[in-house]
């Protein structure tokens, strides 16, 4: 894949995400659950707007400067203590449409992270542009997956068991 493709690819993977996030807000129940998918979906919208910018820069000089991308993902410590002080009515509530919507979105996080792991790697010099984009992705996925783990109550949080059933 050359340079130039891979940049396309990117803004492919970038735009499925941020549709998967912004065409669904309204239809998530739960306000923190529609802030979560705003918030990744404009993450998503700067990744595409980053890209178009290379994209852009590599066609006019034949170069990309790599300019830091900005990330609102916090570290992953503050995650875990967002989703620990969710609210006890969250228990009452019945969350199928938001579980499936959220499977969509893992899974195109899981992806994209791939595609730029596997970019980083077969690129070269020219795989750094994608690096960020490779963190940034897996703590989408973090993000993601904890939301799923919290509403499917499957014990583990950030893929750690948090209780265990035998002595």
């Amino acid at each position: 894949m050359t340079f130039e493709e891979a940049i396309k690819t990117a803004i492919d993977y970038e735009t499925k995400v941020r549709d998967v996030y912004l065409d669904n807000v309204d239809n998530i129940a739960d306000e923190t659950g529609r802030r979560v998918f705003k918030t990744l979906g404009d993450e998503e919208q700067g990744h595409l707007d980053y890209l178009n910018a290379r994209l852009a820069e590599w066609r006019e000089t034949g170069k990309v400067s790599c300019l830091k991308l900005k990330t609102i993902v916090p570290a992953r410590e503050v995650i875990e203590e967002g989703v620990k002080k969710l609210d006890d009515h969250l228990l009452e509530r019945d969350f199928g449409t938001e579980r499936e919507m959220l499977r969509k979105a893992l899974r195109l996080e899981q992806e994209t992270s791939d595609f730029y792991r596997k970019m980083v790697a077969e690129l070269g010099e020219d795989g750094v542009l994608f690096q960020p984009f490779m963190e940034i992705e897996e703590g989408h996925e973090a993000i993601v997956q904890a939301e799923l783990d919290y509403l499917n109550k499957t014990g583990t949080f950030f893929d750690f068991q948090e209780f265990n059933m035998e002595y």
